[in-house]
């Protein structure tokens, strides 16, 4: 089969981390998170590295702009998977270093742009994304959107990404003229501390009330539809009532107070389940401040999961 590359391309740099000519047809794509703020030419340089042993189809910069490390006639080493790598387009996307691991709107306009091109000229009528995982790497009921986390131990792509699969599908079929994906709704939600602070948004939800649970889990932060309306505002602010949270990191700070103008006790808080019975926002962490039940100090609680 012949296959052409991207001429949305503005920097190549081919790695060698690549297996020459892919042994099944382009279906498929899998997005995928940089863990970082970069541009096309730092993750050229990445993927040269043959110690590296990975590779991605494309890249999108901070700035947009977009790169090529392999050709699309040729298997990168992207999810983990030799068999998803052998059917799908992969692309890294710069994104924050961390959770949720935000995309800037430049580099999702690209991504919007690239994923019509690679569709178009391989033939894919339309993206169907699917929030079950065995649907996706199984492929079943048409779904051909596929997650480094499905293959690996891994948070590829990424919260903010993930939660945008629906919606990046709907937003590609549009321009297919495909209709929109099964899974998709008509209205995605942001959680972020107000409408025009895009830097602090948590996610973008097709459900709401997975919106809700995402907003209750960080302090101050409130549901947005897409005309800006503050839909729902978190009920959770300085609190002194209690809940439990699970750490799976062994070297979280314990602080003397809330914040990192606070000084470090020098202990860790290893991993487990903790009570938190005060909270307050401050400096140094997104979700809050959480003072520990043993009284041992205070903990970030963007290193927790609320349980």
């Amino acid at each position: 089969m012949s296959y052409t590359n991207s001429k949305l391309v503005s920097y190549t740099k081919i790695s060698p981390n690549r297996n020459i000519n892919r042994s099944h047809k382009i279906d498929t794509v899998s997005i995928h998170c940089v863990v970082g703020q970069c541009s096309v030419e730092t993750l050229g340089s990445i993927f040269a590295s043959t110690s590296k042993e990975a590779s991605s189809n494309y890249g999108i910069g901070y700035d947009g702009r977009i790169g090529m490390y392999v050709e699309e006639k040729d298997r990168s080493w992207c999810t983990s998977s030799a068999s998803n790598d052998n059917r799908a387009i992969t692309i890294e996307v710069a994104s924050d270093t961390y959770h949720p691991y935000r995309v800037n709107d430049v580099a999702y306009k690209s991504l919007i742009k690239l994923l019509v091109d690679i569709c178009k000229r391989n033939g894919i009528k339309r993206l169907v994304w699917s929030t079950n995982k065995s649907e996706r790497m199984n492929h079943l009921n048409g779904c051909n959107m596929t997650v480094h986390r499905d293959y690996a131990n891994k948070s590829c792509p990424g919260d903010y990404l993930y939660n945008l699969h629906g919606q990046i599908a709907k937003e590609v079929n549009a321009q297919l003229g495909s209709g929109t994906s099964s899974t998709t709704k008509k209205t995605l939600y942001r959680v972020r501390k107000t409408w025009k602070d895009v830097k602090s948004q948590k996610g973008a939800f097709n459900d709401l009330s997975n919106a809700k649970k995402c907003a209750d889990k960080n302090i101050g932060y409130s549901v947005f539809d897409e005309n800006g309306k503050a839909v729902y505002t978190s009920k959770v602010t300085n609190s002194t009532s209690s809940f439990k949270v699970q750490i799976s990191i062994s070297d979280l700070n314990i602080r003397k107070g809330p914040g990192t103008n606070y000084a470090t006790t020098g202990k860790f808080t290893g991993k487990g389940v903790f009570t938190i019975v005060e909270t307050k926002q401050s400096t140094g962490s997104a979700k809050g401040w959480g003072k520990l039940k043993s009284g041992a100090g205070w903990i970030a609680l963007d290193y927790t999961t609320r349980i």
